[in-house]
Protein backbone atom coordinates (compact mmCIF):
# COMPACT_ATOMS: atom_id res chain seq x y z
CA UNK A 1 0.00 0.00 0.00
CA UNK A 2 2.60 2.69 0.85
CA UNK A 3 4.43 1.89 -2.38
CA UNK A 4 1.11 1.97 -4.58
CA UNK A 5 0.19 5.73 -2.65
CA UNK A 6 3.65 6.67 -3.42
CA UNK A 7 3.38 6.22 -7.21
CA UNK A 8 -0.29 7.77 -7.25
CA UNK A 9 1.29 11.06 -5.09
CA UNK A 10 4.00 11.03 -8.01
CA UNK A 11 1.58 10.76 -10.88
CA UNK A 12 -0.57 13.49 -9.39
CA UNK A 13 2.45 15.70 -9.03
CA UNK A 14 3.93 15.26 -12.93
CA UNK A 15 0.67 15.47 -14.26
CA UNK A 16 -0.46 18.96 -12.12
CA UNK A 17 2.79 20.30 -12.97
CA UNK A 18 2.75 19.23 -16.68
CA UNK A 19 -0.51 20.85 -17.05
CA UNK A 20 0.88 24.37 -15.73
CA UNK A 21 3.71 24.14 -17.97
CA UNK A 22 1.83 23.16 -21.11
CA UNK A 23 -0.92 26.44 -19.77
CA UNK A 24 -3.87 24.60 -21.49
CA UNK A 25 -5.64 25.08 -18.26
CA UNK A 26 -5.05 27.73 -15.41
CA UNK A 27 -2.20 26.76 -12.78
CA UNK A 28 -4.44 27.78 -10.26
CA UNK A 29 -6.83 25.25 -10.92
CA UNK A 30 -4.31 23.02 -11.95
CA UNK A 31 -3.02 23.01 -8.89
CA UNK A 32 -6.38 23.05 -6.93
CA UNK A 33 -7.67 19.91 -8.66
CA UNK A 34 -4.13 17.76 -7.79
CA UNK A 35 -4.76 18.72 -4.16
CA UNK A 36 -8.33 17.51 -4.74
CA UNK A 37 -7.28 14.78 -6.17
CA UNK A 38 -4.73 13.80 -3.38
CA UNK A 39 -7.22 14.09 -0.30
CA UNK A 40 -10.23 12.38 -2.30
CA UNK A 41 -7.76 9.20 -3.20
CA UNK A 42 -6.90 9.56 0.69
CA UNK A 43 -3.19 10.15 0.14
CA UNK A 44 -3.15 13.16 2.80
CA UNK A 45 -5.72 13.46 5.46
CA UNK A 46 -7.37 17.31 5.33
CA UNK A 47 -6.10 17.70 8.99
CA UNK A 48 -2.47 16.95 7.20
CA UNK A 49 -2.71 18.86 4.59
CA UNK A 50 -3.98 22.14 6.39
CA UNK A 51 -0.45 22.06 8.12
CA UNK A 52 1.18 21.69 4.93
CA UNK A 53 -0.11 25.16 3.24
CA UNK A 54 2.76 27.33 4.44
CA UNK A 55 0.95 30.57 5.89
CA UNK A 56 3.27 32.38 6.69
CA UNK A 57 3.96 32.42 2.83
CA UNK A 58 0.47 33.61 2.15
CA UNK A 59 0.11 36.02 4.96
CA UNK A 60 3.58 37.78 3.54
CA UNK A 61 2.16 37.98 0.10
CA UNK A 62 -1.55 39.13 0.88
CA UNK A 63 -0.24 41.46 3.09
CA UNK A 64 1.98 43.20 0.50
CA UNK A 65 -0.36 42.76 -2.29
CA UNK A 66 -2.52 44.98 -0.64
CA UNK A 67 0.26 47.52 0.53
CA UNK A 68 1.04 48.35 -3.14
CA UNK A 69 -2.68 47.94 -4.39
CA UNK A 70 -3.27 50.76 -1.96
CA UNK A 71 0.43 52.73 -2.83
CA UNK A 72 0.32 52.60 -6.67
CA UNK A 73 -2.82 54.74 -7.18
CA UNK A 74 -0.66 57.34 -5.63
CA UNK A 75 1.31 57.50 -9.04
CA UNK A 76 4.21 57.54 -7.46
CA UNK A 77 5.58 55.04 -9.57
CA UNK A 78 4.47 57.02 -13.24
CA UNK A 79 6.36 59.78 -11.09
CA UNK A 80 9.61 58.03 -10.56
CA UNK A 81 10.21 56.32 -14.34
CA UNK A 82 9.35 60.20 -15.63
CA UNK A 83 11.86 61.22 -13.30
CA UNK A 84 14.70 58.73 -14.67
CA UNK A 85 13.77 59.57 -18.05
CA UNK A 86 14.41 63.32 -17.20
CA UNK A 87 17.35 62.49 -15.39
CA UNK A 88 19.06 60.81 -18.21
CA UNK A 89 18.58 63.80 -20.41
CA UNK A 90 16.59 61.88 -23.32
CA UNK A 91 19.58 59.53 -24.10
CA UNK A 92 17.91 56.06 -24.71
CA UNK A 93 20.32 53.84 -23.32
CA UNK A 94 20.58 56.07 -19.96
CA UNK A 95 16.85 55.54 -19.74
CA UNK A 96 17.04 51.70 -20.09
CA UNK A 97 20.03 52.01 -17.35
CA UNK A 98 17.27 54.11 -15.31
CA UNK A 99 14.21 52.60 -15.94
CA UNK A 100 15.85 49.20 -15.20
CA UNK A 101 17.33 50.24 -12.13
CA UNK A 102 14.01 51.45 -10.39
CA UNK A 103 12.68 47.76 -12.03
CA UNK A 104 15.62 46.18 -10.04
CA UNK A 105 15.17 48.31 -6.95
CA UNK A 106 10.99 48.05 -6.70
CA UNK A 107 11.28 44.74 -7.55
CA UNK A 108 13.63 43.98 -3.86
CA UNK A 109 10.64 45.48 -2.13
CA UNK A 110 7.88 45.00 -3.96
CA UNK A 111 6.06 41.54 -6.48
CA UNK A 112 7.86 41.85 -9.87
CA UNK A 113 4.22 41.50 -11.23
CA UNK A 114 3.46 44.51 -9.94
CA UNK A 115 6.34 46.40 -10.62
CA UNK A 116 6.35 46.06 -14.31
CA UNK A 117 3.00 46.46 -14.47
CA UNK A 118 3.90 50.26 -13.08
CA UNK A 119 6.63 50.63 -15.08
CA UNK A 120 5.95 49.32 -18.59
CA UNK A 121 2.77 51.42 -19.33
CA UNK A 122 5.42 54.42 -18.64
CA UNK A 123 7.82 52.59 -21.12
CA UNK A 124 5.97 52.87 -23.14
CA UNK A 125 5.14 56.66 -23.64
CA UNK A 126 8.38 57.01 -22.98
CA UNK A 127 10.04 54.62 -26.35
CA UNK A 128 6.75 56.42 -28.62
CA UNK A 129 8.50 60.14 -27.57
CA UNK A 130 11.87 59.14 -28.91
CA UNK A 131 10.23 57.08 -31.98
CA UNK A 132 11.77 53.66 -30.85
CA UNK A 133 11.16 50.19 -30.42
CA UNK A 134 10.48 49.48 -26.97
CA UNK A 135 11.66 45.79 -27.44
CA UNK A 136 15.18 47.01 -25.86
CA UNK A 137 13.49 48.49 -22.63
CA UNK A 138 10.76 45.90 -21.97
CA UNK A 139 13.62 43.26 -22.39
CA UNK A 140 16.38 45.30 -19.89
CA UNK A 141 13.15 45.51 -17.32
CA UNK A 142 12.10 41.58 -17.39
CA UNK A 143 15.88 40.68 -16.98
CA UNK A 144 15.84 43.83 -14.08
CA UNK A 145 12.79 42.82 -11.98
CA UNK A 146 14.12 38.85 -11.58
CA UNK A 147 17.79 40.14 -11.11
CA UNK A 148 16.10 42.44 -8.57
CA UNK A 149 13.42 40.26 -6.97
CA UNK A 150 16.90 38.01 -6.00
CA UNK A 151 18.44 40.05 -3.47
CA UNK A 152 15.96 40.40 -0.57
CA UNK A 153 13.36 38.10 1.21
CA UNK A 154 10.73 39.80 -0.17
CA UNK A 155 11.64 40.29 -3.62
CA UNK A 156 10.38 37.09 -5.10
CA UNK A 157 8.07 34.20 -4.03
CA UNK A 158 11.10 31.53 -4.10
CA UNK A 159 13.04 33.41 -1.69
CA UNK A 160 9.32 34.19 -0.02
CA UNK A 161 8.75 30.69 0.59
CA UNK A 162 12.38 29.46 1.40
CA UNK A 163 12.53 31.85 4.42
CA UNK A 164 9.26 30.83 5.88
CA UNK A 165 10.51 27.78 5.80
CA UNK A 166 13.96 28.39 7.38
CA UNK A 167 15.22 30.84 9.89
CA UNK A 168 16.80 33.03 7.31
CA UNK A 169 15.92 36.71 8.00
CA UNK A 170 14.85 39.91 5.67
CA UNK A 171 19.08 40.60 6.67
CA UNK A 172 20.41 37.52 5.69
CA UNK A 173 19.22 37.89 2.43
CA UNK A 174 20.80 41.14 1.53
CA UNK A 175 23.92 40.61 3.06
CA UNK A 176 23.86 37.22 1.41
CA UNK A 177 22.89 37.28 -1.99
CA UNK A 178 22.18 41.33 -2.70
CA UNK A 179 26.53 41.48 -3.82
CA UNK A 180 26.22 38.70 -6.31
CA UNK A 181 22.90 40.37 -7.47
CA UNK A 182 24.80 43.72 -7.87
CA UNK A 183 27.61 42.09 -9.67
CA UNK A 184 24.36 40.32 -12.02
CA UNK A 185 22.84 43.49 -12.52
CA UNK A 186 25.55 45.76 -14.10
CA UNK A 187 26.88 42.88 -16.37
CA UNK A 188 23.31 42.08 -17.62
CA UNK A 189 23.21 45.94 -18.19
CA UNK A 190 26.35 46.41 -20.22
CA UNK A 191 25.44 43.50 -21.95
CA UNK A 192 22.47 44.71 -23.26
CA UNK A 193 23.80 47.92 -24.39
CA UNK A 194 26.13 45.78 -26.86
CA UNK A 195 23.38 43.67 -28.49
CA UNK A 196 20.97 46.94 -28.87
CA UNK A 197 23.28 49.91 -28.93
CA UNK A 198 22.26 50.35 -33.04
CA UNK A 199 18.64 50.34 -32.00
CA UNK A 200 18.72 52.89 -29.19
CA UNK A 201 19.83 55.86 -31.62
CA UNK A 202 17.14 58.89 -31.91
CA UNK A 203 16.69 62.55 -32.53
CA UNK A 204 17.84 65.65 -30.66
CA UNK A 205 14.67 67.13 -30.97
CA UNK A 206 12.62 63.98 -29.45
CA UNK A 207 15.43 64.02 -26.83
CA UNK A 208 13.92 67.42 -25.97
CA UNK A 209 10.13 66.19 -25.71
CA UNK A 210 10.87 64.37 -22.86
CA UNK A 211 12.47 67.31 -21.34
CA UNK A 212 9.30 68.66 -21.32
CA UNK A 213 7.37 66.12 -19.49
CA UNK A 214 6.06 66.91 -16.18
CA UNK A 215 6.23 63.97 -13.23
CA UNK A 216 4.24 66.31 -10.99
CA UNK A 217 1.29 65.48 -13.11
CA UNK A 218 1.71 61.71 -12.21
CA UNK A 219 1.25 62.27 -8.57
CA UNK A 220 -2.62 61.92 -8.06
CA UNK A 221 -2.99 62.09 -4.16
CA UNK A 222 -0.28 63.64 -2.08
CA UNK A 223 -1.56 63.08 1.18
CA UNK A 224 -2.76 59.14 0.31
CA UNK A 225 1.08 59.05 -1.03
CA UNK A 226 2.43 60.46 2.47
CA UNK A 227 0.49 57.70 4.72
CA UNK A 228 1.76 55.24 2.45
CA UNK A 229 5.33 55.90 1.82
CA UNK A 230 5.25 56.08 5.92
CA UNK A 231 3.47 52.73 6.21
CA UNK A 232 5.66 51.27 3.83
CA UNK A 233 9.11 52.44 5.04
CA UNK A 234 7.55 50.79 8.50
CA UNK A 235 6.99 47.71 6.95
CA UNK A 236 10.41 47.50 5.52
CA UNK A 237 12.00 48.62 9.01
CA UNK A 238 9.84 45.43 10.25
CA UNK A 239 11.12 43.04 7.78
CA UNK A 240 14.57 44.31 8.96
CA UNK A 241 14.10 43.65 12.24
CA UNK A 242 11.94 40.75 12.57
CA UNK A 243 14.36 38.24 13.36
CA UNK A 244 15.33 40.48 16.34
CA UNK A 245 11.59 40.65 17.64
CA UNK A 246 11.06 37.42 17.04
CA UNK A 247 7.84 38.56 14.86
CA UNK A 248 7.06 36.35 11.54
CA UNK A 249 7.42 38.12 7.95
CA UNK A 250 3.79 37.62 7.28
CA UNK A 251 2.67 39.11 10.46
CA UNK A 252 4.89 42.35 10.15
CA UNK A 253 3.39 42.67 5.84
CA UNK A 254 -0.32 41.67 7.52
CA UNK A 255 0.63 44.84 10.32
CA UNK A 256 1.05 47.17 7.63
CA UNK A 257 -1.69 45.96 5.62
CA UNK A 258 -3.71 47.15 8.43
CA UNK A 259 -2.28 49.88 9.71
CA UNK A 260 -2.75 51.58 6.24
CA UNK A 261 -5.78 50.54 5.48
CA UNK A 262 -6.62 51.86 8.73
CA UNK A 263 -5.22 55.55 8.45
CA UNK A 264 -6.53 55.85 5.09
CA UNK A 265 -10.08 54.89 5.51
CA UNK A 266 -10.23 53.25 2.46
CA UNK A 267 -13.40 50.89 2.03
CA UNK A 268 -11.57 47.39 2.07
CA UNK A 269 -13.01 46.20 -1.15
CA UNK A 270 -10.80 48.03 -3.30
CA UNK A 271 -7.58 47.53 -1.66
CA UNK A 272 -8.65 43.55 -1.53
CA UNK A 273 -9.10 43.39 -5.58
CA UNK A 274 -5.72 44.55 -5.48
CA UNK A 275 -4.49 41.06 -4.57
CA UNK A 276 -3.98 38.11 -6.56
CA UNK A 277 -6.57 35.63 -5.25
CA UNK A 278 -5.64 33.10 -8.37
CA UNK A 279 -1.76 33.35 -7.08
CA UNK A 280 -2.80 33.02 -3.48
CA UNK A 281 -4.96 29.93 -4.18
CA UNK A 282 -2.32 28.85 -6.59
CA UNK A 283 -0.12 28.28 -3.80
CA UNK A 284 -2.39 26.75 -1.37
CA UNK A 285 -2.96 23.94 -4.26
CA UNK A 286 0.18 23.65 -4.38
CA UNK A 287 1.41 23.41 -0.92
CA UNK A 288 -0.92 20.42 -0.66
CA UNK A 289 0.43 18.61 -3.82
CA UNK A 290 3.50 18.64 -2.18
CA UNK A 291 2.63 18.14 1.10
CA UNK A 292 1.22 14.71 -0.34
CA UNK A 293 4.56 13.68 -1.98
CA UNK A 294 6.52 14.49 1.23
CA UNK A 295 3.57 12.61 3.35
CA UNK A 296 4.45 9.30 1.38
CA UNK A 297 8.38 9.32 1.31
CA UNK A 298 9.18 10.77 -2.20
CA UNK A 299 10.57 13.43 -1.56
CA UNK A 300 12.84 11.58 0.98
CA UNK A 301 13.31 9.22 -1.57
CA UNK A 302 14.68 11.72 -4.00
CA UNK A 303 16.90 13.13 -1.30
CA UNK A 304 18.83 9.80 -0.47
CA UNK A 305 19.43 9.82 -4.43
CA UNK A 306 20.64 13.08 -4.65
CA UNK A 307 22.87 12.62 -1.29
CA UNK A 308 24.16 9.50 -3.02
CA UNK A 309 24.83 11.56 -6.48
CA UNK A 310 26.93 14.20 -4.67
CA UNK A 311 28.53 11.80 -2.11
CA UNK A 312 26.68 13.90 0.54
CA UNK A 313 29.01 16.72 -0.39
CA UNK A 314 27.98 19.94 0.58
CA UNK A 315 29.54 22.04 -1.91
CA UNK A 316 28.94 19.75 -4.72
CA UNK A 317 25.30 19.39 -3.68
CA UNK A 318 24.79 23.63 -3.72
CA UNK A 319 26.09 23.62 -7.42
CA UNK A 320 24.13 20.82 -8.31
CA UNK A 321 21.25 22.87 -7.21
CA UNK A 322 21.97 25.96 -8.55
CA UNK A 323 22.66 24.53 -12.03
CA UNK A 324 19.46 22.51 -12.29
CA UNK A 325 17.04 25.23 -10.20
CA UNK A 326 18.22 27.33 -13.28
CA UNK A 327 17.68 25.46 -16.29
CA UNK A 328 13.94 24.29 -14.70
CA UNK A 329 13.07 28.11 -13.66
CA UNK A 330 13.42 28.61 -17.86
CA UNK A 331 11.42 26.50 -18.89
CA UNK A 332 8.70 25.92 -15.69
CA UNK A 333 7.54 28.21 -13.37
CA UNK A 334 9.47 28.73 -10.57
CA UNK A 335 7.41 28.28 -7.81
CA UNK A 336 5.95 24.76 -7.74
CA UNK A 337 9.99 23.96 -8.73
CA UNK A 338 10.80 25.43 -4.84
CA UNK A 339 7.92 24.09 -3.62
CA UNK A 340 9.19 20.73 -4.22
CA UNK A 341 12.84 21.88 -3.90
CA UNK A 342 12.10 23.08 -0.12
CA UNK A 343 11.33 19.77 1.38
CA UNK A 344 13.74 17.72 -0.62
CA UNK A 345 16.62 20.16 0.60
CA UNK A 346 15.53 19.64 4.55
CA UNK A 347 15.43 16.03 4.11
CA UNK A 348 18.98 16.30 2.50
CA UNK A 349 20.04 18.05 5.19
CA UNK A 350 18.73 15.60 7.96
CA UNK A 351 19.61 12.40 6.20
CA UNK A 352 23.04 13.17 5.32
CA UNK A 353 23.48 15.20 8.62
CA UNK A 354 24.20 18.65 7.52
CA UNK A 355 23.33 21.13 10.31
CA UNK A 356 23.72 24.40 8.53
CA UNK A 357 21.57 24.35 4.73
CA UNK A 358 22.76 28.06 4.70
CA UNK A 359 25.04 27.46 1.28
CA UNK A 360 21.88 25.31 -0.35
CA UNK A 361 19.19 27.70 0.44
CA UNK A 362 21.78 30.30 -1.60
CA UNK A 363 22.06 28.24 -4.78
CA UNK A 364 18.46 27.42 -4.80
CA UNK A 365 17.54 31.21 -4.19
CA UNK A 366 20.32 32.24 -6.86
CA UNK A 367 19.35 29.49 -9.60
CA UNK A 368 15.64 29.90 -9.08
CA UNK A 369 15.36 33.46 -9.24
CA UNK A 370 18.11 34.00 -12.24
CA UNK A 371 16.34 30.99 -14.37
CA UNK A 372 13.35 32.74 -15.07
CA UNK A 373 15.11 35.24 -17.20
CA UNK A 374 15.89 32.32 -19.52
CA UNK A 375 12.77 32.22 -21.55
CA UNK A 376 9.39 34.34 -21.68
CA UNK A 377 7.83 31.47 -19.69
CA UNK A 378 10.51 31.60 -16.68
CA UNK A 379 8.63 34.19 -14.69
CA UNK A 380 5.78 35.67 -13.98
CA UNK A 381 7.01 39.17 -14.46
CA UNK A 382 7.75 38.16 -18.23
CA UNK A 383 4.74 36.61 -19.49
CA UNK A 384 2.70 40.03 -18.19
CA UNK A 385 5.42 42.06 -19.76
CA UNK A 386 4.80 40.34 -23.09
CA UNK A 387 1.08 40.42 -22.91
CA UNK A 388 1.35 43.77 -22.65
CA UNK A 389 3.37 44.46 -25.58
CA UNK A 390 0.68 42.21 -27.15
CA UNK A 391 -1.96 44.86 -26.14
CA UNK A 392 0.04 47.78 -27.74
CA UNK A 393 1.05 46.16 -30.83
CA UNK A 394 4.48 44.46 -30.13
CA UNK A 395 4.97 41.18 -30.30
CA UNK A 396 8.13 39.74 -28.39
CA UNK A 397 8.65 36.05 -29.89
CA UNK A 398 9.63 32.96 -27.46
CA UNK A 399 12.71 32.54 -29.90
CA UNK A 400 13.65 36.25 -30.17
CA UNK A 401 13.62 36.30 -26.50
CA UNK A 402 15.23 33.12 -25.76
CA UNK A 403 18.52 34.59 -28.38
CA UNK A 404 19.01 37.65 -25.40
CA UNK A 405 17.60 36.06 -22.09
CA UNK A 406 19.05 32.72 -22.21
CA UNK A 407 22.86 33.10 -22.83
CA UNK A 408 22.37 36.48 -20.58
CA UNK A 409 20.89 34.33 -17.93
CA UNK A 410 23.56 31.07 -18.00
CA UNK A 411 26.12 34.25 -17.85
CA UNK A 412 24.26 35.17 -14.47
CA UNK A 413 24.58 31.81 -13.33
CA UNK A 414 28.25 31.24 -14.13
CA UNK A 415 28.84 34.34 -11.88
CA UNK A 416 26.71 33.24 -9.35
CA UNK A 417 28.59 29.73 -9.24
CA UNK A 418 31.57 32.07 -8.88
CA UNK A 419 30.58 33.67 -6.09
CA UNK A 420 29.12 31.08 -4.21
CA UNK A 421 32.91 29.21 -4.67
CA UNK A 422 33.57 32.26 -2.50
CA UNK A 423 31.37 32.56 -0.21
CA UNK A 424 31.70 28.99 0.65
CA UNK A 425 35.59 29.36 1.54
CA UNK A 426 35.41 32.67 2.82
CA UNK A 427 32.07 33.08 4.09
CA UNK A 428 29.90 35.91 4.53
CA UNK A 429 31.50 39.11 5.43
CA UNK A 430 34.57 38.78 3.12
CA UNK A 431 32.82 37.37 0.43
CA UNK A 432 29.88 40.47 0.92
CA UNK A 433 32.49 42.94 0.58
CA UNK A 434 35.12 41.78 -1.98
CA UNK A 435 31.46 40.69 -4.42
CA UNK A 436 30.51 43.89 -3.87
CA UNK A 437 33.89 45.89 -4.46
CA UNK A 438 33.94 43.82 -7.47
CA UNK A 439 30.59 45.51 -8.51
CA UNK A 440 31.12 49.08 -8.07
CA UNK A 441 34.29 48.53 -10.23
CA UNK A 442 32.63 47.51 -12.97
CA UNK A 443 29.22 49.65 -12.83
CA UNK A 444 32.44 52.38 -12.82
CA UNK A 445 34.07 50.86 -15.84
CA UNK A 446 30.71 50.20 -17.60
CA UNK A 447 29.81 53.88 -17.05
CA UNK A 448 33.44 54.60 -18.65
CA UNK A 449 32.87 52.30 -21.63
CA UNK A 450 29.27 53.76 -22.59
CA UNK A 451 30.82 57.51 -22.50
CA UNK A 452 33.05 56.00 -25.19
CA UNK A 453 30.35 54.07 -27.40
CA UNK A 454 27.64 56.92 -27.61
CA UNK A 455 29.38 58.71 -29.98
CA UNK A 456 30.60 56.15 -32.66
CA UNK A 457 26.67 55.30 -33.33
CA UNK A 458 25.72 58.40 -33.46
CA UNK A 459 28.21 59.07 -36.31
CA UNK A 460 27.34 56.18 -37.98
CA UNK A 461 23.48 57.81 -38.56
Amino acid sequence: MPEQQMIIATVIFLVTYAIIVSEKIHRTVAAFSGAALVLILKIIDPETAIHAIDFNTIGLLVGMMIIVGITRHTGIFEYLAIRAAKGSKGEPFQIIAALSLITALLSAFLDNVTTVLLIVPVTFAIARQLELTPLPFLVAEILASNIGGTATLIGDPPNIMIGSATTLGFMDFVFNLTPVVVVVYVVTIFIIRLIYRKQLVTRPELQAGIMKLNEQEAIKDTVLLRKSLIVLSLTVVGFILHQYVHLESSVIALAGASLLLLITRQDPERPLQAVEWPVIFFFIGLFVVVGALKEVGVVEAVASWALALTGGNILSTGILILWLSAIASSFVDNIPFVATMIPLIQDMGRLGGINDLDFLWWSLSLGACLGGNGTIIGASANLIVIGMAEKRGETISFMSFLKVGFPLMLISIILATAYLLFWYVFHTMTAMGVTLAIGLALALISKLLSAKMILPVRENV
